[in-house]
């Protein structure tokens, strides 16, 4: 297996930062993490350091474990019944799988992204964006408008809705929608944005305006995004991941994963032999 970091040779948490590495600048360090569901063994051994405020793309065939990989980062793998993990998960400095972390606040700092558009079809578009706070329990009252505004300015979708807050969220297109389920997670303040195949199910356009915004936010948080579209992470990512058969293949700046790939069976892959 070939791993490459380049954003500096991966060291473990417990070891000190050489003096030419600002603090700070690695917001997930991995390390020897494996995945299952019931008996089958879906993640093998995964290490590496994915970087704050850039966009990261994990890309691969399907079933080659991508999804997985991204739902062991903010906990939301265990919640499938038999699903295990094992090895380190540290987001900055601290460990996400401590038994003493509280899985709803990791859940907090790390906002989750489907591949649906899943609105809550029975709220408005105003209480979908609140929806988050409300159920941590950090909703401040007198602040809820401007944390609508806010988190609707920031998904690039206030213009649009400004004056239908109180239509329900179903009644948005696809495109729309899926910048709506982003500014609900934007709403909480997370530190990282999970994104798992956001425009898979939306036409060009859509895929444009959420292209973007990816590129906007990254100034304002980290963004992991899985894809199947190989030009959507040259265009959106600044690292690219390929993982295959459940092992991290290669990792590196992304222009260099599609101009000069250090393992075959990336090229292959970007180059459509196979997947």
């Amino acid at each position: 297996m070939v791993f490459q970091v380049a954003l500096r040779p991966y060291r473990y948490p417990s070891e000190p930062q050489p003096p030419d590495v600002e603090l700070g600048t690695t917001k997930f360090t991995i390390r020897d993490l494996h995945a299952w569901y019931g008996n089958q063994h879906v993640l093998h051994d995964i290490s590496i350091a994915i970087p704050a405020h850039e966009v990261t793309a994990v890309i691969g065939p399907s079933g080659c474990g991508k999804s997985t990989f991204i739902r062991c980062l903010n906990r939301m793998h265990e919640l499938i019944p038999g699903a295990r993990v094992a090895g380190t998960v540290c987001l900055e400095d601290a460990d996400v799988y401590a038994s003493n972390v509280d899985p709803v606040l990791i859940r907090r700092r790390v906002g989750m992204v489907f591949q649906k558009p899943n609105p809550f079809p029975t709220m408005s578009i105003r209480d979908n964006v609140l929806s988050g706070l409300r159920l941590t329990h950090a909703l401040e009252r007198d602040r809820a408008d401007d944390t609508v505004e806010r988190s609707l300015r920031r998904a690039a979708l206030w213009d649009e809705v400004s004056d239908r807050l109180d239509k329900g969220g179903a009644t948005l297109s696809g495109g729309q929608q899926q910048r709506l389920c982003i500014a609900r997670a934007l709403a909480v303040e997370p530190e990282v944005l999970l994104m798992d195949e956001p425009c898979s199910a939306l036409d060009p356009i859509a895929t444009a305006r959420i292209e973007d915004l990816l590129l906007s936010l990254r100034e304002e948080v980290t963004i992991v995004i899985v894809t199947h579209n190989m030009q959507q992470a040259a265009r959106v990512s600044n690292r690219t991941a390929f993982f295959l058969q459940g092992e991290l293949v290669e990792y590196a700046v992304t222009d260099e994963i599609f101009t000069s790939p250090g393992d075959k069976r990336t090229e292959d892959y970007i180059t459509g032999k196979f997947g």
